[in-house]
């Protein structure tokens, strides 16, 4: 043969099981399981579980669910706090070949059972607390499901004839079930539906490969030390928790789990657990900047706190970072695996007074180590704009931990991934020195403690009362939540409604944190085509 006729590297070089295996984070547990056996991987009030204990509870689980039918794509969902078996089902269920669909417990039955049934899900695994709504879910789902319940709060003793219980379950399986990785690391490793703008929840698929990378993203962007301690104050179901389920195991560390996020709570375990890092929308950083007696608070260690979404106001991050934490701004989308920019800091800024420290740690920053491209691009010629800090343009990703699509929407997937990239929706500007920051979304998403809330969805449902003619739903600033909704509501001609009957009526029709937290009568001002000018009711409640 003639070398010089091809690439030499490309002659008797193959892919085989010796020098190519598929990438998935659940090799992080084994890892870290068999180096550290006794460590402990989970506190959740008097449980502890060690690494050896955690491992063998996800490969038990996993066989538990092959025994019942679960094969390579099938969903199975969770509805559950921040507990232990929400970061087992997070090894389980990939270990099962199937895909984990971790739901939001804010949800209401009816945008749960369409997720569940548009999901195709298989199994649906839930804590008792949920009990109730679980029983409207399963009313209303057109396909049935095997149900798993988590017998933790038990509210209803009756509720357990109806399911299986999760420990018997678990019990059930095999204690040394040898689980294969995924046959391709494209295949499929978790569905996260978000809310979007418009109609239904859209299922955004992640596969093996990304959450793998996305997880070492966060351990490089994050700096994380090894064996550090997690305070699980980020929702699980979002984004499967920004993926530090995995992320964690990477670095050998104990998670603390709890059922709630109650700010007491959070002190008393950071100071008991030596917590260092843990992460949450602006709100958690607001609820612990302003918790009671908090200055006669000192803590030794150093406390990492990442924040994502709405950068808090310059006073909150000052107070909270003379109270002991180091406050890491980052930015994302659900469809790039959660956070996957970072303000990363330069220690030069230091030394600059507060105020302007504080407004350069609210800007988005730079790729992770583990997204190929970001920029800030003219959506009309693909172009990046200049580096100004002044020139708006669109905030678009490309690379390995940007999702695989919408499930079932190949129309919204191939408008996301027009041009080669994926469209954030989200306007910003490029400083001089590469870093971006957001300046406007346009997409009229409201970001409420760290939810996406749908300004659309919210207009429908409102004017579905008969005495509204016309609404309009914009965010307004709030130092607690980052951004609430507020409604512009024209009524029509002789009717009357007060603001308490509207926000009965949206209580009664939309989840709790979705309903507006401010009411305004009036008209709507409108372009000569008769769009409403959004940006001038934003302007009224500046």
């Amino acid at each position: 043969m003639n070398y010089n006729e091809k690439n030499i590297f490309e002659y008797g070089l193959n892919k085989c099981d010796a020098n190519y295996q598929p990438l998935s984070p659940i090799t992080f547990l084994e890892r870290t399981a068999f180096t550290f056996p006794n460590k402990k991987a989970i506190i959740y009030d008097k449980k502890i579980y060690t690494y050896d204990e955690f491992f063998k509870r996800c490969k038990k689980l996993a066989s538990a669910l092959l025994s019942i039918g679960v094969r390579k794509g099938s969903t199975i969902s969770i509805l559950c706090p921040n507990t232990p078996p929400m970061l087992e089902a997070h090894y389980a269920v990939p270990m099962s070949k199937g895909v984990l669909n971790c739901l939001n417990i804010r949800l209401d039955a009816k945008t749960l059972s369409f997720i569940i049934d548009h999901s195709e899900t298989k199994i649906l695994i839930y804590d008792t607390e949920f009990a109730e709504l679980v029983e409207d879910i399963v009313n209303s789902l057109i396909n049935p499901i095997t149900l798993i319940c988590i017998e933790d709060i038990l509210k209803n003793p009756t509720e357990l004839k109806k399911a299986i219980n999760y420990e018997d379950f678990i019990n059930n399986g095999q204690d040394n079930f040898d689980y294969q990785l995924p046959d391709d690391e494209w295949d499929a490793i978790s569905l996260n539906y978000t809310s979007g703008t418009t109609g239904n929840p859209k299922g955004v698929v992640y596969h093996h490969r990304g959450a793998y990378l996305q997880s070492i993203g966060n351990h490089l962007a994050w700096n994380i030390r090894n064996h550090p301690i997690y305070l699980w104050t980020l929702p699980m179901f979002h984004c499967n928790g920004w993926c530090f389920p995995w992320t964690i195991s990477i670095g050998m560390g104990t998670h603390i789990c709890i059922r709630k996020l109650d700010i007491e709570n959070i002190f008393n375990l950071i100071i008991k657990h030596k917590v260092s890092h843990l992460c949450g929308a602006p709100i958690v950083l607001n609820m612990i900047a302003n918790a009671k007696n908090v200055k006669s608070i000192t803590f030794k260690n150093k406390i990492h706190i990442a924040t994502a979404a709405a950068p808090p106001p310059s006073t909150v991050i000052k107070k909270i970072e003379e109270l002991g934490f180091e406050v890491t701004h980052l930015y994302g989308l659900t469809e790039t695996y959660g956070p996957s920019v970072v303000n990363e800091w330069d220690s030069n800024w230091n030394d600059i007074p507060t105020n302007e420290r504080s407004r350069i740690k609210a800007r988005q920053g730079v790729k992770y180590q583990t997204l190929e491209n970001l920029a800030v691009i003219d959506p009309k010629t693909f172009k990046p704009i200049p580096f100004d800090g002044k020139t708006i343009g669109e905030v678009m990703f490309r690379g390995n931990v940007v999702m695989k699509g919408y499930l079932k929407n190949s129309n919204a997937t191939s408008d996301a991934f027009s041009g080669g990239w994926f469209h954030s929706g989200d306007l910003g500007v490029t400083h001089p020195d590469g870093y971006i920051e957001l300046k406007d979304r346009s997409k009229d998403v409201i970001i409420s403690g760290g939810e996406n809330i749908s300004s659309i969805e919210l207009e429908e449902i409102i004017s579905q009362n008969e005495a509204v003619l016309e609404v309009a739903v914009v965010g307004k600033n709030d130092e607690k939540w980052g951004e609430v909704p507020c409604a512009f509501i024209k009524l029509k001609k002789n009717k009357k409604l007060t603001e308490d009957e509207i926000i009965k009526f949206c209580y009664q029709n939309m989840a709790r944190y979705k309903v507006p937290k401010k009411i305004i009568f009036a008209d709507l001002p409108k372009t000569s085509t008769g769009k409403i000018q959004k940006y001038k009711l934003r302007d009224q409640i500046k």
